[in-house]
């Protein structure tokens, strides 16, 4: 998908790609780099049940998928990971139960009426999200049957890792096709019985009003419970299901020293910009003024509320040439210089003829098919309307070209400026989009609220910490690592240290490649890889640096110590300590609570703790969260065992403890013989939706999966 992200930001390679596709079915038997199957002799990335993946294949269809994508790697990987194992276990199970995918049904899938859903989501059309190109796959397709393929290759128009992307993407239609069929087996053999369905109608039927008063755990100081182990072991086994973990797991804490930049860094900003601004205003060349001192231009008009509001005022202010600066907005030092201002029209009605174009072969022959209409025009040769007729290659051919009238922002951009900003009415221009070539001429403009627009251009320095500011830092880091070898002193020289924080980070196993709030990084990734060789208690020698992802500086060193080890199975007290202590406490301020008003009434018991009563009406046990009441499920579960006119023992809740008096029952409405036919569909429906992700993940469960990935990342 990422990969697919930033072909359709270049929409020439769109169509390559599509050839690419229609060719791949046609050349898989021509195709002979070797897959799994001839990888035994070679290290192993990963074993499935069996099937052994190896990493050359592996890093061949990474590169292929995401060689050109933005997607994080460790992100990337992970995903074809999860492909690759989820694969394997799909077509062992499709085996045994007999089912597979023909080549006809494969190419039906690439190719038919009704390709497959990862088809239509690759290579839908640019202009309409969602909706398959068809047009553009049939002109690929001739390209195909003509055998112009490996000439295309040959041109440049199609890329080597063009083939691998297809062949790999007939292996995901497959996987996707053989699951479904999994899928449907699965729900064709669920089934609602009667009693079921005649328990579902009672416990979305029969309603409740009660009256309830809650004691909040707060009310209890945590000063007044004192914890064991046994109180946190306890809770750990009552809630197995929960904690335990499959795989090996590590949790660090980190300190982290924050680098910002210091008064000199700001002045030193501040300085760079003052120093351009004399020839910033008198340059004549703004275009090339700006790209050497790495500023933006715009071709495009702004309205004050488009403006940012730090200099907004200002802006609108300044006489055409001036400029105004610097000043601080958004993390940096900018100053602005006035282009122009006019008044800009709330709408506008235009034109065009579009010649097509996908690539740049085809954007050139366009260009030169558009000057010639347009001289047809000029020279009165020809008119717009029967040359759009003639010429034109999207709908608005039918209606002379007309496109009607449009907002600001409506159409693509350069077209959008074109129109808006530069064009006279009655006159052609030629413009480019993603689109292809148009000839553009503007036939009306409204101008109704009159609203005064202005062109800027801006230069800018960003405010970040200076190399020597970075480096006084990372020393300061590289000390307290070098001075404080175990966990324990590091805790204690962060509390010393005002301008230090210490993280504890969730539980990660040895393939992870986030860190708490670090988030993605190769130092993270280090992290982790550090952490699965060391003790407990024991420091990384290392400092680890995170960049700011927008302006790429260092804008945090990171010093790592292990905090704990947690095997496989049940965690131990230790290492789940920090995760379930405020949840063991509140157990024990329930114990506390629920002994000190035993045997009182609602009232009494509101009057002790200073609480409200509150009534809720009409609720059902089939309710996940009652207002004002929240998502307490001991409470709704306890509430459907009193009879009318009953109040209930003390109830352990989420928030707090509990008393319930239930004023009335009512039973439910309607008669449940009538409702049951659709109750059972609805509740056989219900359960099939939740297949896919089900039965994969018993699937996974019950897989012998050995994931080598640690060693190779």
């Amino acid at each position: 998908m990422a990969l697919i992200g930033t072909i359709r930001k270049n929409s020439w390679i769109l169509v390559v790609m599509i050839a690419l596709g229609l060719g791949g079915f046609i050349l898989m038997d021509i195709m002979t780099s070797s897959g799994p199957g001839q990888a035994t002799t070679r290290t192993a990335l990963g074993k499935i049940n069996g099937q052994k993946l190896d990493q050359q294949v592996f890093e061949q269809v990474y590169d292929a998928m995401y060689g050109s994508s933005a997607t994080d790697a460790y992100s990337a990987r992970e995903a074809l990971w999860n492909f690759f194992v989820e694969e394997a276990i799909v077509k062992q199970e499709a085996g045994k139960l007999g089912l597979g995918v023909s080549r006809t049904e494969l190419l039906d899938l690439e190719f038919g009426p009704r390709p497959s859903p990862l088809i239509n989501q690759r290579f839908a059309d640019p202009d309409q999200p969602g909706v398959l190109n068809r047009e553009q796959l049939d002109y690929i397709k001739n390209i195909i049957q003509e055998n112009r393929v490996q000439e295309a290759i040959d041109q440049g128009q199609l890329l080597p890792s063009f083939i691998p992307y297809w062949k790999h993407q007939e292996k995901e239609i497959i996987k996707e096709r053989l699951q479904a069929k999994i899928n449907n087996l699965v729900s064709k053999g669920l089934y609602t019985p009667s009693w079921m369905a005649e328990m579902g109608f009672n416990e979305s039927s029969e309603t409740a009003d009660f009256t309830y008063v809650k004691v909040p755990f707060d009310e209890v100081p945590n000063t007044d419970v004192s914890l064991s182990d046994s109180d946190y072991e306890a809770f750990l086994k009552e809630n197995e299901a929960k904690y335990r973990v499959k795989e090996e797991q590590r949790r660090v804490e980190y300190v982290v020293f924050d680098i910002v930049p210091t008064v000199e860094d700001s002045t030193a900003s501040r300085e760079k910009i003052s120093g351009l601004l004399a020839e910033f205003q008198s340059t004549t060349d703004d275009s090339s003024f700006v790209l050497r001192n790495a500023g933006t231009i715009d071709a495009a008009y702004v309205k004050k509320a488009d403006l940012s509001p730090t200099a907004a005022d200002t802006i609108m202010k300044l006489a055409k040439g001036s400029v105004f600066g610097p000043y601080i907005d958004g993390g940096a030092y900018k100053a602005v210089k006035m282009l122009d201002k006019k008044i800009i029209p709330d709408s506008v009605r235009s034109r065009h003829i579009l010649r097509q174009a996908t690539n740049p072969m085809e954007m050139a022959q366009a260009q030169k098919t558009i000057d010639s209409l347009k001289l047809l025009i000029e020279n009165g040769t020809a008119s717009f309307d029967s040359l759009a007729a003639r010429f034109g290659t999207d709908a608005t051919r039918t209606k002379g070209g007309d496109l009607g009238y449009t907002f600001a922002g409506g159409m693509v951009k350069p077209f959008n400026d074109l129109i808006f900003y530069e064009a006279e009415q009655g006159k052609l221009y030629t413009v480019e989009t993603q689109f292809g070539i148009h000839l553009v001429e503007v036939t009306g403009k409204k101008f109704i609220n009159n609203t005064e627009a202005v062109k800027v251009a801006y230069l800018q320095e960003q405010l970040v910490p200076s190399d020597d500011t970075q480096a006084a830092i990372y020393d300061k880091a590289s000390g307290i690592a070098f001075n404080n070898r175990k966990l324990s002193q590091l805790e204690e020289a962060a509390k010393k240290d005002p301008s230090l924080r210490m993280e504890t980070s969730e539980g990660f196993d040895r393939n992870a490649f986030a860190i708490g709030d670090l988030g993605v990084s190769g130092d993270a990734r280090e992290i982790v890889r550090w952490a699965f060789g060391a003790k407990e208690g024991e420091v990384s020698s290392t400092v680890y640096a995170f960049r700011d992802p927008v302006a790429y500086y260092n804008n945090k060193y990171v010093v790592v110590g292990l905090k704990n080890i947690q095997k496989p199975g049940l965690p131990s007290v230790a290492s789940a300590k920090t995760d379930i202590e405020q949840l063991v406490i509140n157990r024990k301020k329930a114990e506390l609570i629920k002994e000190r008003i035993k045997g009182q009434d609602l009232n009494a018991v509101a009057s002790t703790y200073g609480v409200q009563p509150d009534t809720a009406y009409g609720v059902t046990f089939a309710q996940s969260f009652v207002q004002n009441l929240g998502n307490e499920p001991a409470v709704i579960g306890t509430l459907f065992t009193l009879d009318s006119g009953k109040t209930s023992e003390p109830i352990a809740g989420e928030t707090g403890v509990f008393v319930l008096n239930i004023s009335r029952k009512n039973p439910p409405a309607g008669d449940a013989g009538v409702a049951l036919p659709q109750l059972k569909m609805q509740l056989t429906q219900t359960a099939r939706q939740q297949i896919p992700l089900g039965v994969m993940t018993a699937l996974k469960n019950n897989a012998k999966i050995k994931d080598n990935r640690a060693k190779f990342y």
